[in-house]
């Protein structure tokens, strides 16, 4: 017997087992009305409601939904529910750009958007054929007194979502997620974090990036309550963990940083000790970091590896049993690596030192893309443009990202689109961005300037130049001027030298 593989197994075994369990705590301080706590069996009929309502539009099967907002109640239902009716969801970065959102919305080909109220004036100019305001308009939409209709003939090979990544142009790629992607890497995912119906699990990771990671889908499936949190704050974190009791959380090192600054000046214990669980991912943490976590907070700290090409899920690094009695400085170092490969996942490196995947959590291919897609997925494996080892007990360590692409704050920026922000300024002749390593964002975006012959130009005057042109997260941090760049014999600007100044003693071009 083969039965589909579809993301609707999840909300479904939610609504059948735990119907009457609170399954999502909504944000309350948000501009849309909070919908609170929603049990399981809410969630599934407000998923209907929507269906239905999508339906009366004419957006059936296949077509795609658009979604810009902070973490919400309703944006957490949109990936729940679309999918399940043979929808595809296009969670949408909140922090881009008017014409970024545009281009996606367009390039997706999305007859539906939904947008975040606290963006509606700065996306006024975003069009879409039916447009709605995540609140009121949106509430409206719901038809709660129809049945939806049917997905057709359910496939688990089907598009699910389209995530845009930045990747080494202008023009972001969209990563077509199918339903098989999306269930391997949730079941997977929860196996490996021993995800369980007793958990709590704190949304600190946005959902727009890569789905949550999937965890949506693995905590609706296995019961656990759902806590949203709409914007990232240390002390907030640590006080939700207190008033929900949280158990898992998942993020970037630059939110693990904002708690432990935070916890220094907490009154009394730090809450969840010997209760959380972390999952780390979007930059190798540094091992102080690591340690820092585990001592100061009490919490247990888990890595992956991964990409939006593969769900995120490649590998795995958790405090085995072998680690009990080491010396916390040894234990934080063996925890720094990328990890060992999940579950059904297949890894090796390149010639050239390319860490390599095959998956069934990777990728069907990039939207309208097919030649992006054919080189992506070149010989049967997916070239994560990451460069690593793998020593003899499986464990990869990143240790160059080939690439062009910064990962800071746990968000990936294309060092050419900054670059063509900043050389756009008249003042600059020649211009190269860099990740450098930074404690809070894991890498700092970074610019490197050769003015051009006669003019003048100040850090700041580039900055504030950046600003409008591309997202906030975006902009140089830290912006340099050199009489040159260093260059190969043809011409080509070598990155990797003008890294070296900032990684001394380090094997490592990644933060």
């Amino acid at each position: 017997m083969r039965v589909p593989l579809t993301t609707r197994d999840f909300l479904d075994r939610a609504e059948l087992v735990y119907g009457d369990r609170v399954g999502i705590v909504d944000e309350p301080n948000q501009p849309a009305p909070s919908l609170g706590e929603v049990t399981y069996r809410e969630i599934a009929r407000r998923g209907r409601a929507l269906q239905a309502g999508l339906d009366a539009l004419g957006v059936g099967e296949g077509e795609r939904v658009a979604v810009v907002s902070h973490n919400a109640g309703r944006l957490l239902e949109c990936l729940l529910a679309l999918p399940s009716s043979g929808r595809v969801v296009v969670p949408v970065n909140f922090r881009l750009q008017p014409e970024e959102v545009s281009y996606i919305v367009g390039h997706s080909g999305a007859r539906v958007l939904f947008v975040d109220p606290e963006l509606e004036a700065s996306l006024k100019r975003v069009e879409a054929e039916h447009r709605f305001t995540i609140g009121e308009e949106y509430e409206q939409l719901l038809r709660y007194d129809t049945e939806p209709v049917p997905w057709s003939s359910p496939d688990e090979d089907a598009t699910a979502t389209i995530n845009y990544t930045s990747g080494t142009t202008a023009r972001p790629k969209g990563v077509q997620m199918t339903h098989r992607n999306e269930w391997v890497n949730a079941v997977t995912f929860g196996m490996h974090m021993q995800v369980s119906d007793r958990d709590v699990y704190l949304h600190t990771l946005p959902m727009f990036h890569c789905n949550g990671w999937g965890l949506p889908y693995t905590t609706a499936g296995l019961g656990a309550r759902q806590v949203v949190i709409r914007k990232i704050d240390g002390a907030e974190i640590l006080r939700r963990v207190e008033q929900h009791g949280v158990t898992v959380m998942a993020g970037a090192p630059a939110v693990w940083n904002a708690v432990l600054d935070a916890a220094a000046d907490w009154d009394g214990e730090v809450p969840g000790r010997d209760r959380v669980r972390i999952i780390v991912a979007g930059a190798p943490p540094p091992s102080k970091t690591i340690a820092r976590v585990e001592a100061e907070l009490g919490w247990e700290f888990n890595q992956i590896y991964g990409l939006t090409e593969t769900a995120p899920l490649v590998t795995v690094n958790r405090p085995r049993a072998e680690y009990d009695d080491l010396e916390p400085e040894e234990r934080a170092r063996r925890l720094s690596r990328a990890g060992v490969p999940a579950l059904g996942t297949r890894l090796r490196t390149s010639e050239s030192g390319e860490a390599l995947v095959q998956s069934n959590t990777v990728l069907a291919g990039y939207w309208n893309n097919p030649d992006a897609s054919a080189e992506a997925l070149e010989g049967g494996w997916f070239h994560t443009g990451d460069g690593g080892t793998i020593d003899d007990g499986g464990y990869l360590t990143i240790s160059d990202r080939k690439k062009d692409v910064i990962i800071t704050g746990g968000e990936n920026v294309s060092s050419i689109e900054v670059e063509d922000a900043v050389f756009s300024h008249p003042a600059v002749a020649e211009v190269a961005v860099i990740g450098v390593p930074d404690e809070k964002w894991g890498e700092m975006v970074t610019a490197l300037i050769v003015v051009a012959e006669g003019q003048q130009v100040t850090a700041e005057e580039i900055v504030a130049h950046c600003r409008g042109r591309i997202a906030g997260y975006k902009i140089p941090k830290r912006v340099e001027f050199r009489d040159e760049l260093a260059r190969t014999a043809t011409g080509k600007i070598q990155k990797f030298k003008l890294r070296e100044a900032f990684w001394p003693d380090s094997d490592r071009r990644v933060n």
